[in-house]
């Protein structure tokens, strides 16, 4: 006979690709958010974490009991509720263990769970777990049909849809997670403060997002730290559900003697490694990023202690942290993104009030739940109690009855009008049991069951009292976990702090004295502390070179430089080379293409006088002229066949010009007739027939001007009255006083 084979081609429907995979991607998705990745709102566990805590209690891991093999849980989990990997359910309760990623641990571990450096815990086969007290006040009501219970993937066992236990799981552990099109994102919290919230709903439904934040001040990490937005950021953050907070480390200075100090860092931000966090901060260090900060040390052992070493003892602190608060992760983001599943098992973005009421109700629900419960024990009880009265009362007839009656349990129910469940319940007592059957100990326990009955059915038809009734036994658990406790104490600050500032080149380099000297030729140095300026003439030079410019600065100044080109340039004098050997060549620093007009700190004054040989000049404030660049910054334009010729500093109480000219002529006008620019060619300071400009500078027209007589004493001369020279900026002006320098020079 012929065997009929079937053409797998007939099983090929013909469907659109696009619908096909959409239909098919969409369940998938549908599985990642509902069944993987977003907690529930009223226990806040995923499925895994549900899983493998309900594991752990079947296998009796009690706290008052002894650990077991993390792989016989891991097997369990897998073999029985949850068909995925084994790594995946082991990290899982890894990180149920690790005191540094939830604020109360689910799972107490012995054994290498890994630790905040960021090392990876033992294999499963190494370490034991068991459950805390905080998974044992999550479970409490399993086995008071205090929730639905559904068949796992193959059919063979059950398990609980969700936990109803009194502990606010989701809000005091947090949860994270990235499922298909969207995540969540919520940090710890402390309990106490949320059980407080919780009461205070209870007693007031309808009361508003501020209320709530009069309770929960904000996140409160394992690691602590200090959270440090305002007040109004993150009460907006709450009541949308969605924002972030910015954490801090805490650190505190601890002085070393002799005037020296270091800082220390007791916490570091949530979720950041400590081990790459620290090389993040050496890396600063080796790419001189951050020059104020000298070396850094991990002295942690079960507490953290990273200690941070300044460059010198006169390093701000403050500046310091806040350099690092900018450039590593000792300042860091926590996003918050309230994305739960309801109790419909649909995702939304909730607010802390709404997550907070949706577990209160749920646990109204609980309490609702237990209590028809323990109803339907107590009944069961008293019919049992109402048999063995009854047989207690005619104990010689009932024994009578079993002994001659070949149906003793029929006989029983028609002469006493016994229920089925007592006759049965009479017919199984051991003989040892007999002795048990005392009158008063079954009155007095079946008016027990009977008070603690009508108390119940009170409860159950009060919502005054279920209220009252929650709110006592919320008040049990805020006691296990309140702020007196080590484990319910508050560990993250909430203070508001600015953001870490932009640190000034000033504060970043050590301050200190140097002399700087700049030959004909162009090579630079800086030599240590303030030398005299005089003695500059006596320092070695390259074969036919000499002094340009000496002065004295700051290893926190800029040092402007001036072209007669009218272009500026910036050297930082920290970078300039010391005062051993000739120093190095200025072009090595910038691109100088023409001869040097001026040199000095941009600290020197606000303001500068900029003229060129021609007498055309202008004021420019400092600020104006410092370049960015190796290329430096063109402020002044000289005319053609004109170089810029005088760069010299105004001083705040100035209030006139004075410029000579090669012809030895003299002129004093007004500083405020001079422009100020940013750039330009400028005004005309002196006019003249022959020549051009020799020197210019501003001064004080009640002082007088002064020059330097020369000579070994360096004496310096003062014309008190400048009236005869005083004219219109632009005039050929008059012969100067007798005395004046021969070389035209102020």
């Amino acid at each position: 006979m012929a065997t009929e084979f079937s053409d797998p081609f007939d099983q090929i429907v013909d469907a659109p690709f696009d619908s096909a995979l959409s239909e098919r991607y969409l369940v998938y998705a549908l599985s990642t958010i509902t069944a993987r990745s977003l907690p529930d709102v009223r226990d806040g566990l995923k499925p895994v974490h549900r899983r493998l805590l309900w594991a752990m209690r079947l296998l009796r891991l009690d706290p008052s009991q002894g650990y077991k093999k993390c792989a016989r849980v891991v097997g369990d989990v897998i073999g029985k509720y949850h068909p995925h990997g084994d790594q995946s359910v082991y990290d899982a309760m890894v990180r149920l263990a690790q005191d540094f990623a939830l604020r109360y641990p689910l799972v107490d571990g012995q054994g290498n769970f890994g630790n905040i450096d960021g090392d990876n815990a033992a294999a499963y086969r190494y370490t034991e777990a068991r459950l805390t007290q905080v998974a044992i006040d999550l479970m409490t009501g399993l086995d008071e049909d205090a929730v639905d219970f559904r068949a796992t993937y193959n059919g063979e066992e059950r398990e609980p849809e969700l936990f109803p236990g009194l502990f606010p799981n989701l809000l005091a552990n947090g949860a994270s997670g990235i499922a298909v099109g969207m995540a969540t994102s919520i940090p710890p919290h402390n309990a106490a403060e949320l059980i407080d919230a919780a009461v205070m709903l209870i007693d007031n439904p309808g009361a508003d997002d501020a209320a709530v934040m009069g309770h929960v001040k904000g996140p409160d990490f394992p690691t602590g730290g200090i959270v440090a937005d305002s007040a109004e950021v993150i009460a907006q953050a709450y009541a949308t559900g969605r924002g972030s907070f910015r954490v801090r480390a805490r650190w505190s200075v601890e002085d070393q003697g002799r005037g020296t100090w270091v800082a220390v860092v007791h916490e570091i931000p949530y979720g950041v490694q400590k081990g790459k966090l620290i090389e993040q901060i050496a890396t600063i260090i080796n790419d001189k990023k951050l020059p104020i900060l000298a070396d850094i040390r991990d002295e942690s052992d079960a507490e953290v202690r990273i200690v941070l070493e300044p460059r010198s003892r006169t390093v701000d602190a403050e500046t310091m942290m806040d350099g690092l608060f900018r450039m590593s992760d000792l300042e860091s983001r926590f996003s918050l993104n309230l994305n739960v599943l309801d109790a419909t098992r649909t995702p939304r973005v909730m607010s802390l009030r709404e997550t907070l009421t949706a577990w209160v109700e749920h646990q109204f629900i609980v309490l609702r739940r237990r209590t028809e419960h323990r109803l339907m024990k107590i009944a069961d009880r008293l019919e049992l109690v109402g048999g063995y009265i009854i047989a207690f009362l005619n104990l010689d007839r009932v024994i009578e009855i079993i002994r001659t009656e070949d149906e003793p349990k029929a006989m029983m129910m028609a002469e006493f009008g016994l229920t089925d469940r007592q006759a049965e319940a009479i017919l199984n007592m051991r003989l040892r049991s007999l002795r048990k059957l005392e009158e008063m100990e079954l009155r007095q326990e079946r008016d027990a069951l009977e008070k603690e009955q009508a108390e119940l059915e009170k409860l159950l038809g009060s919502e005054a009292r279920q209220r009252t009734r929650l709110k006592r036994d919320l008040g049990k658990i805020r006691e296990r976990y309140g702020p007196e406790t080590v484990l319910g104490r508050r560990r993250t600050l909430i203070e508001e702090a600015a953001p870490a500032r932009d640190i000034p080149l000033e504060a970043m380099i050590e301050r200190e004295p140097i002399t700087v000297i700049v030959s004909q030729r162009g090579w630079i140095r800086a030599m240590k502390g303030h030398t005299d300026l005089a003695a500059a003439d006596t320092l070695k030079f390259k074969e036919g070179d000499g002094p340009r410019f000496a002065f004295h600065a700051q290893t926190t100044d800029k040092l402007l430089l001036a072209a007669e080109t009218g272009r500026f340039y910036t050297l930082p004098a920290d970078k300039l080379p010391g005062g051993r050997g000739f120093g190095e060549p200025v072009q090595s620093m910038i691109d100088l293409e023409a001869a040097m007009v001026g040199m000095l700190p941009a600290s020197a004054a606000e303001k500068l006088l900029v003229v060129a040989d021609d007498g055309r000049g202008f004021v420019v404030k400092t600020a104006d002229v410092i370049a960015e660049t190796r290329k430096g910054k063109q402020v002044m334009n000289p005319r053609k066949g004109a170089v810029m010729k005088v760069l010299r500093p105004v001083e705040a109480e100035d209030d006139y010009v004075a410029a000579v000219g090669e012809n030895r002529k003299l002129v004093v006008f007004p500083l405020s007739e001079l422009a100020e620019l940013t750039r330009g060619q400028g005004v005309q300071l002196q006019r003249y027939r022959d020549g051009g400009l020799s020197d210019a500078r501003t001064f004080r027209f009640d002082n007088g001007l002064s020059w330097t007589m020369g000579g070994e004493q360096g004496r310096t001369r003062t014309e008190p009255d400048m009236s005869n020279w005083r004219a219109a900026r632009g005039a050929a002006g008059r012969m100067p006083p007798t005395g004046f320098p021969k070389d035209n020079q102020f």
